[in-house]
């Protein structure tokens, strides 16, 4: 926890010993007095127990020694392990209403976590963070740092299972084939149908996979036929328009990119519903910005065309002109008809 300086406002809220909490205090002398008043009140904000004295701030030890009487450096003769730590942490659970993490806590939690947190939120941390939530809501005592670890993994690991079977269930057994034909190695090539969309050309490069993942290049009439081979390669594959309608967009942008950096060897590992899953998430994201690529290169293309058309004319009537004999004088008569007739309607 990063120290931060306390102003009397932080500490009158939150170090502030209750009518009750004097109660458990008050039989208690020296520095088991102030090593429990601090405890209690660390607890009472935090959840949790201070993992030693580097926790605790020390305008705040020093509020609260005030208030019980003792001296703030008694503190450093308190000892932060043993029987007697641990009959006051007993005490703080039994007065706050917790509880220590049982084994079938931490499976509750971790079915939680995957059922409404993990299934919309990849990152490690904010799920950490919603478990230490939940775990003050539940009034438990937060697990150690490295048992929330194993929580937030299985919470993740069992998300993923689920959605990814729940994508890979509503793809035809069509679509997968075609799916799994992407990432088809080298040993499989033999077995390919000519002119399949997933026939291979070795470990490292299936065409068709590749292709897809390629950038545009420059505006050009060859770029926009190799995107449009692109776009109906993808749709070739067949997956239905709504697949993912109920999954987190940032979900589906995380497995498009992992399906986007991992070789084809390597997604041969996964469990057959991930390895569908991540792919039908690169095709599902990269249609829509095949389709917007396209878009924007007909664009440019109408624009290029219509500033050489411009460019051309432009030419044609300046080539013209020069070919005009005695164009000076004809120039002057323009303008001379042209003044006149100004003249003329000013006066009118």
């Amino acid at each position: 926890m990063a120290r931060t300086s306390l102003d009397l406002d932080d500490l009158v809220e939150h170090w502030t010993l209750l009518k009750d909490e004097q109660g458990l205090v008050s039989g208690k002398r020296g520095a088991t007095r102030l090593g429990f008043a601090v405890l209690l009140k660390f607890y009472t904000q935090y959840g949790r127990f201070p993992r030693g004295r580097f926790e605790l701030p020390g305008e705040a030890v020093e509020f609260v020694a005030r208030q019980v009487q003792v001296p703030a450096a008694e503190l450093d003769a308190y000892e932060w392990s043993g029987r007697t730590v641990e009959y006051h942490r007993a005490q703080i659970r039994g007065h706050l209403g917790f509880r220590e993490c049982s084994v079938a806590d931490a499976d509750k939690l971790t079915a939680w976590l995957a059922e409404h947190v993990a299934c919309k939120e990849r990152r490690p941390e904010q799920v950490r963070v919603e478990l230490l939530a939940r775990c003050r809501t539940e009034c438990i005592e937060p697990p150690t740092p490295g048992r929330c670890d194993r929580i937030v993994g299985a919470a993740l690991r069992v998300a993923e299972e689920t959605l990814t079977a729940r994508i890979s269930a509503r793809i035809t057994v069509e679509s997968i084939e075609r799916i799994v034909a992407l990432v088809a190695g080298a040993d499989q090539e033999d077995d390919a149908e000519p002119g399949d969309a997933g026939a291979g050309e070795g470990e490292d490069g299936p065409p068709v996979l590749g292709k897809i993942k390629e950038a545009p290049g420059n505006v050009s009439l060859e770029t926009m036929l190799t995107e449009i081979d692109k776009l109906l390669a993808v749709r070739a594959v067949g997956l239905p328009p709504d697949l993912f309608a109920d999954v987190a967009p940032k979900v589906v942008a995380g497995w498009r990119a992992r399906a986007a950096v991992e070789s084809p060897s390597h997604l041969r590992t996964h469990p057959l519903a991930l390895r569908v899953t991540l792919l039908a998430a690169l095709l599902h994201e990269r249609e829509r910005e095949i389709t917007d690529t396209l878009v924007e290169l007909l664009i440019s293309t109408v624009h290029r065309i219509g500033a050489r058309a411009e460019k051309k004319v432009t030419e044609q009537l300046v080539n013209a002109f020069k070919k005009v004999s005695g164009k000076e004088n004809i120039l002057f008569r323009v303008r001379y008809v042209a003044f006149c007739r100004s003249c003329h309607r000013s006066m009118v």
